[in-house]
């Protein structure tokens, strides 16, 4: 079962001034589904390119996170900066997803600002080898 971990944010404060969650500009808004014994993950995080998302296994906890950076400028004719603009942003999120899962089960893939992961939604752990007697003939 998909859990969230703990947000960084101060729930508290998130909450009272912005409950319905609507100054994160949409980023990482992610619907969550089960299909053919996987949950199926997609994640909002338009505006940024492929090479600028990343995802992360550890300790059962999945973490997607995405930085960008960018500037433009406009000069007059003789030089002078009319207009200078630049844009930092990043953003993550995490769920826990289980101690048993590993990074070779996850499978992910991004398009069009939508990035899709998939992951095993009950993976059982290994069972430990046993001792198996052999027989003396």
């Amino acid at each position: 079962m998909i859990r969230f971990a703990p947000d960084t944010r101060n729930d508290w404060f998130t909450s009272v001034l912005d409950p319905f969650g609507i100054s994160d500009n949409g980023l990482m808004k992610t619907d969550i589904h089960e299909k053919d014994g996987q949950y199926i993950l997609d994640i909002n995080i338009p505006g940024y390119a492929k090479e600028d998302v990343k995802v992360s296994l550890y300790n059962g906890t999945l973490t997607v996170s995405a930085d960008r950076s960018s500037s433009a400028e406009e000069k007059s004719e003789d030089g002078k900066v009319i207009r200078r603009e630049r844009f930092t942003g990043s953003c993550k999120r995490s769920w826990y997803v289980g101690e048993n899962v590993t990074d070779s089960d996850i499978k992910a893939a991004y398009k069009d600002g939508v990035l899709t992961i998939s992951v095993p939604s009950e993976k059982q752990k290994e069972e430990e080898p046993q001792e198996k007697q052999i027989d003396i003939l």
